[in-house]
């Protein structure tokens, strides 16, 4: 019998990227956009569907398509500027919106996600810091007294938890991130997001990589769960038995949330 209250066909919404993915090489036309295949195999993997919300259509079709899916996903990228981060700020509030009314939506922002919605929620548009984080593999470091059975960690393992720490096994490509103590600065993001890991780069500089709400189903991560399994363009990202599970805990975590809206 099916589950009471439970969507089992959830639709994932993800939000289209500027340019056509391929630096030109497809189509030089500055109106077209672009989601990668990665990022759809990953929410397909743990058995949901995706529709395509386009950035740059007309913004009355894209909120009937956001009444029909069951929670979003803001991908990496580089537009930290103009029409697409108007677009991915009025998604933000309407995912917050829909959350306030009652209806679980649930939110997973990626790389260039995360540091969209570390500026939104600062109130800050200079809030990232510098880091040298591109095509970098890397530990994820648990903080210290955070309730696991909380968090999108809650699937794991204790050998894989312990695993995170010591053995390089999510891939990093980012150039701006946030250190722990300028998030905890700023008032605004420590209300918002808990600190769950922190990540070092290339230079041994420590910052935040992983972040969850106190209060709404939305969390974000400065580093790339899709590239373990669906990606092989950069030699260094994580391929072993335990990545590809670090990948599948993460999709099945942000389905299984999406299958509490009953859209």
């Amino acid at each position: 019998m099916p589950e009471p209250n439970v969507n089992l066909g959830p639709i994932i919404g993800i939000l289209s990227h500027p340019s056509d993915g391929a630096s030109g090489r497809l189509n030089k036309s500055t109106n077209v956009s672009y989601i990668a295949a990665s990022y759809v195999k990953f929410v397909e993997s743990a058995g949901a569907r995706v529709f395509p919300l386009i950035y740059n259509e007309h913004p009355e079709t894209l909120q009937t398509k956001l009444n029909l899916v069951n929670g979003v996903l803001f991908t990496g990228g580089w537009a930290k500027k103009g029409l697409y981060t108007e677009v991915l700020e009025a998604i933000f509030k309407q995912v917050l919106k829909k959350n306030d009314a009652g209806d679980h939506f649930p939110l997973f922002a990626i790389c260039l996600g995360f540091e969209l919605i570390t500026m939104i929620i600062s109130k800050d548009d200079n809030i990232l810091e510098r880091f040298s984080g591109s095509h970098h593999a890397s530990t994820l470091q648990l903080v210290k007294n955070v309730n696991i059975e909380e968090t999108m960690f809650q699937r794991f393992s204790t050998d894989l938890l312990a695993k995170l720490s010591t053995d390089c096994l999510v891939m990093h490509h980012h150039k701006y991130g946030i250190s722990p103590e300028r998030f905890q600065g700023n008032v605004n993001l420590s209300n918002f997001f808990k600190i769950l890991t922190t990540s070092t780069d290339k230079d041994n500089k420590v910052y935040v990589s992983t972040v969850q709400s106190h209060i709404y189903p939305v969390t974000a991560v400065q580093w790339h769960p899709e590239k373990n399994a669906f990606e092989w363009g950069l030699p260094m990202i994580p391929h072993s038995d335990d990545a590809i599970q670090v990948t599948q805990h993460f999709a099945n975590f942000f389905v299984s949330e999406a299958r509490k809206s009953l859209n």
